[in-house]
């Protein structure tokens, strides 16, 4: 959606006073229609973008299989797609719906041959998905029992270097002390079996990955709203051990307890590796393994920052990096923005970020219902 900015301030202050289904069907309506403006994009020297795929409406998760065919999730739309790139140019030829009508299908994971979905309270497989791309396969049910509130009930999802599906189950409102599997990530077999939770105390989760030298996991969590333009930080944490619990929903940014949920001490739960600013809205994360980038880039953790509804001042609608210094304090720094008007007018929105198998990055765009491709062609 593409506010005027004389409207802009109305339009958010209206905004706060409905409810937050209703808050998300309106800000994630189609964005304008026309040419995708990605010459506003702004990189640091060396790296340019391209459209990879301009037909992908609402695309969310990005994954991708070793022949090369991207698939998508979505939200709004209930659909999941198959991007196809026939001659390998990096841009898109053909783009297939391998299902519709599902409830927010907004995961997606590939393993083996077969598409992993994650609709609000199952996920599903095609299997030999890619022989069928033009005559999907009727899915396997995989887990059928997930939670199926609506609100924070889009679910991410990646596979483990243990072989384990990992699904972050958000909290089904703003603020609140809701029954487990809530706040969970849970970690489930290929096949549903041995489902346990790994982590909890999270609120809304949309992006994780693990460390390339450490293994650890990371993951990004978006901070509660209405508390205020720069309170509470949205968060970047690192899973230290099985079993940790991060605060939400009584904690906060490690040290700012609830006010609507008094009572607890933060001190008792794993604080963040990193504070991000209140409302960027943190979705997919992806730490850079790839070998096109040159050597600095090596290691750092991207972060899509989806952009604010709740705040007065819009902020986000960007990709950033973090990394530490050698006391390590984090280092935060932008990376790609445009996509936000200095007048607070916005034509896409980051949603996800893939490392492709050639080193480039991969963005989905579910505003704009775009895939970008950010390469480097600098000297190293």
């Amino acid at each position: 959606m593409f506010i005027p900015v004389a409207a802009h301030r109305l339009f958010s202050t209206a905004l706060m006073g409905l409810p937050g289904l209703l808050i998300w069907a309106l800000l994630l309506a189609p964005a304008r229609a026309g040419h995708l403006p990605i010459d506003e994009i702004r990189l640091p020297d060396g790296f340019e973008i391209a459209i990879f795929a301009d037909s992908v409406p609402n695309v969310r998760q990005l994954s991708i299989s070793p022949a090369g065919t991207v698939f998508a999730g979505s939200r709004r739309e209930g659909k999941v797609y198959a991007i196809v790139d026939e001659n390998r140019d990096w841009q898109a030829d053909e783009v297939f719906v391998i299902a519709s009508g599902l409830s927010m299908p907004t995961g997606t994971a590939f393993r083996d041959g077969a598409l992993y979905v994650a609709a609000t309270n199952r996920v599903l497989r095609f299997d030999n998905i890619e022989s069928q791309l033009d005559d999907p396969p009727q899915p396997i049910v995989v887990v059928d029992d997930l939670p199926s509130a609506r609100q924070h009930g889009w679910r991410y999802m990646k596979f483990g270097a243990d072989g384990r599906l990992y699904i972050p189950i958000g909290i089904p409102c703003n603020a609140c002390d809701a029954p487990a599997p809530y706040g969970q990530i849970l970690g489930v077999d290929p096949d549903g079996q041995n489902r346990a939770p790994y982590v909890s105390g999270i609120r809304s989760v949309q992006g994780l990955d693990w460390h390339p030298v450490t293994g650890e996991m990371w993951f990004s969590d978006n901070g509660r709203d209405r508390m205020g333009d720069n309170v509470p930080p949205d968060e970047i944490n690192r899973v230290g051990r099985q079993g940790e619990n991060y605060g939400a929903p009584w904690c906060h940014g490690g040290t700012i307890p609830d006010p609507d949920l008094p009572g607890a001490s933060c001190d008792r739960f794993a604080p963040p590796v990193a504070n991000l600013p209140a409302h960027v809205a943190p979705l997919g994360i992806a730490f850079y393994d790839g070998d096109q980038f040159p050597e600095a880039y090596q290691n750092r953790l991207f972060v899509v920052e989806h952009g604010s509804w709740n705040r007065s001042t819009p902020i986000g609608y960007r990709i950033t990096m973090l990394d530490f210094d050698a006391d390590g304090a984090p280092v935060y720094q932008v990376f790609a923005e445009g996509w936000l008007g200095q007048d607070g007018d916005y034509w896409g929105r980051p949603a996800d970020i893939f490392i492709a198998p050639d080193g480039s990055l991969l963005i989905a765009d579910d505003s704009a219902g775009a895939v970008y491709r950010i390469s480097y062609t600098g000297t190293r």
